[in-house]
């Protein structure tokens, strides 16, 4: 288990991360999720020692980073966003390096480099140099040196950046045969990454808190029971005559497929789902599709993060289901520079 209690980063009097908690259970593929300058890498970097916080302390499996970093440190795997590699060396003499410095006992290390070696698919690879690798070899090599000494946890920060398609696949396939035996951490501004192969998300924002859950449940709450997609197959005209004999409709937008088909965007009041389903079948206009209009986790990643803060105020007020702070709202003046002031800060 991984505890992130009240953490601070402080720059020049801004703080990169702003009294940051939250908990990673054991056996989760957790994403951690932020835009560009959000504070992600720095909370990293303090997770595995690499940086001291201001405030805070952060424990892997009941151990203080700060107090006990050397116990902290066995029950991390980490590949940083640029893999720590010695381009000089083969891929071999490489991993002998790393396990010597993790203090992997002699008796063991061949055997673990070779099932490291293995699992990361870089047995042709194995007596190369790291310069003549292409980026995902390279990759390979970096979460292979994570997985020496098989930490408990494996923090990954952005791991399938400047890969291709085949490639990222491929890293992707790999996190999910990680996450068997380990508890996998992964950073990415990649939604669709994250959506991938993570069962639990974290969102930051101006290195604040905003919302931890599964995608699935995210994507739920954020989804507003106003607003409906419809099919129908017809034309525009049709469509639009219905629509527009429909009290509850607020407001639509209209856009036509190349399959005969028109989408309609719906903003309503109430639930008009039966009067429209029946309209449109009075009218011989079929519908293919009526539903309320899913968040997905793009949407919601958008609005909890929107540089506006009345924007993400409001969508965060959706999540907890309270109500938006008339500062967060309206912010004014002084205040609201303070407020901002902490968002310029970027990943260090």
């Amino acid at each position: 288990m991984v505890e992130v209690k009240n953490l601070v980063k402080c720059y020049g009097g801004r703080n990169a991360v702003d009294h940051l908690s939250f908990t990673v259970e054991d056996g989760q593929i957790f994403g951690f999720l932020g835009p560009n300058g959000a504070g992600k890498t720095t909370t990293m970097n303090i997770m595995t020692g690499y940086l001291a916080a201001t405030e805070g302390d952060v424990v892997i499996e009941g151990h203080n980073v700060l107090e006990e970093p050397e116990a902290a440190k066995r029950c991390i795997g980490y590949l940083p966003e640029l893999p720590p590699l010695y381009p000089d060396m083969t891929v071999l003499e490489y991993l002998r390096f790393v396990a010597e410095l993790k203090r992997i006992p002699k008796t063991e290390r061949e055997n673990q480099i070779g099932r490291c070696v293995a699992l990361t698919h870089l047995e042709e690879m194995s007596n190369r140099l790291i310069r003549n690798l292409s980026k995902g070899y390279r990759q390979r090599v970096g979460l292979a040196q994570a997985m020496l000494g098989f930490p408990k946890i494996i923090i990954l920060d952005e791991p399938t950046v400047g890969l291709d398609p085949k490639q990222v696949v491929e890293i992707r396939d790999l996190i999910r045969q990680l996450a068997r035996e380990h508890t996998v951490i992964i950073s990415s501004h990649i939604l669709s990454e994250i959506r991938a192969v993570c069962d639990h998300v974290l969102i930051i924002r101006k290195g604040r808190f905003v919302a931890c859950d599964t995608p699935e449940h995210l994507e739920e709450l954020l989804s507003s029971t106003d607003q409906l997609a419809l099919t129908a197959r017809g034309s525009r005209s049709a469509v639009e005559s219905i629509l527009a004999g429909q009290a509850q409709v607020r407001s639509h937008v209209l856009t036509e497929n190349s399959d005969g088909t028109v989408h309609a965007e719906l903003t309503v009041e109430g639930d008009p789902r039966e009067q429209l389903f029946y309209a449109f079948a009075e009218a011989k206009c079929p519908l293919v599709e009526l539903g309320v209009r899913m968040a997905s986790l793009e949407d919601v990643f958008l609005d909890l993060t929107d540089d506006d803060d009345a924007v993400a105020a409001k969508a965060a007020a959706l999540l907890t289901g309270s109500s938006v702070p008339e500062e967060a709202a309206a912010p004014e003046g002084e205040e609201a520079e303070e407020k901002e002031g902490t968002g310029n800060e970027s990943d260090l």
